[in-house]
């Protein structure tokens, strides 16, 4: 799609609030329950149609269960201000002797209590380290870990409780499944492939190019689902990689889980960024009213909001 083309087209921009970023590099970083709503609220009403965050829980060497209660605290008050908020979490990575189910237990769970319009899946595994002094990966057994098994239990149990599904796509790997379930008819309505690009400092992705971009569009094909684009280890603005999705019409994610850069800018600020470079493109900003209908979220508003956001 031309720049031409996509201008008019609404621009759905998901703020991933925290993930492993670190308070002591960015004390911006939101991890309390009232620093999570704030920022949350805050970034929805910047142009975020979608919210992204986790816990202070690891998701890999931990004990493999991320507490429900973490995740619904501060997403409860947050739906009370914002009934139309559209969430979702992370999981904790395949290990051995915990399984599937309680992996995704949280997501389950919440999904029974009505707060989720998303779930997610990570279908795919790749190597994590980082960078030694000697500028080489250093010496590591960690995985980031989800078998065919795992990606096949967490895309049936979005179709089951009747959520959306967030496809993180973090190599072509990943695609190569979904585009599987895509071809055999049998993905749930309410997917979002999300692209994950990464700097040559992290150990996956391709780098957050054009010419990455473009590659990953020509696996999709003439495939018209919604898609984001998403830069770790990098500045998605500052890289370029945000304007190459907006001028092919598709969406963006940034915030402080995915930056890195020489600055120490809030969640807010990310937003407004793209916001800014959306106007240039002629991109209206979608509402999460407007991004449940791109996405054909089966499940929006969510129940919690129609029961008790009164």
């Amino acid at each position: 799609m031309s720049s031409a083309s996509a201008a008019g087209k609404p621009l759905i921009i998901e703020a991933s609030l925290n993930g492993a970023a670190s308070k002591v590099l960015n004390p911006n970083v939101p991890y309390s329950d009232d620093e999570i709503v704030a920022d949350a609220v805050a970034c929805m009403e910047a142009g975020a149609a979608l919210i992204h965050n986790h816990t202070d829980e690891p998701i890999i060497g931990g004990s493999g269960e991320l507490e429900t209660e973490r995740y619904a605290r501060p997403w409860r008050r947050l739906l009370k201000i914002r009934p139309d908020a559209i969430l979702t979490p992370t999981m904790p990575v395949g290990q051995d002797g915990v399984s599937v189910e309680t992996r995704y237990k949280h997501v389950e769970e919440m999904a029974a209590e009505g707060l989720l319009a998303q779930g997610l899946v990570d279908p795919g595994t790749f190597n994590l380290s980082l960078l030694d002094e000697d500028g080489l990966f250093a010496p590591s057994n960690y995985l980031y870990r989800n078998d065919m098994s795992d990606s096949r239990y967490y895309v049936e149990a979005c179709r089951r409780l009747n959520i959306g599904l967030s496809i993180s796509i973090f190599e072509p790997s990943f695609l190569k499944f979904v585009l599987a379930y895509h071809r055999a008819g049998k993905l749930p309505p309410g997917s979002m492939v999300k692209l994950y690009f990464a700097s040559d400092e992290l150990p996956f992705g391709l780098p957050p190019t054009a010419a990455s971009l473009d590659a990953y569009l020509g696996m999709l094909g003439d495939w018209d689902v919604p898609w984001l684009v998403s830069s770790f280890g990098a500045d998605c603005v500052g890289c370029g990689l945000a304007e190459a999705a907006i001028k092919r019409g598709g969406h963006v994610q940034v915030g402080l889980e995915p930056y890195s850069g020489n600055r120490a800018p809030t969640n807010v600020e990310l937003v407004e960024e793209v916001v800014e470079l959306a106007a240039h493109y002629e991109r209206p900003i979608a509402t999460p009213a407007d991004a449940a209908t791109i996405l054909n979220l089966p499940s929006f508003p969510v129940a919690f909001t129609r029961v008790n956001a009164s």
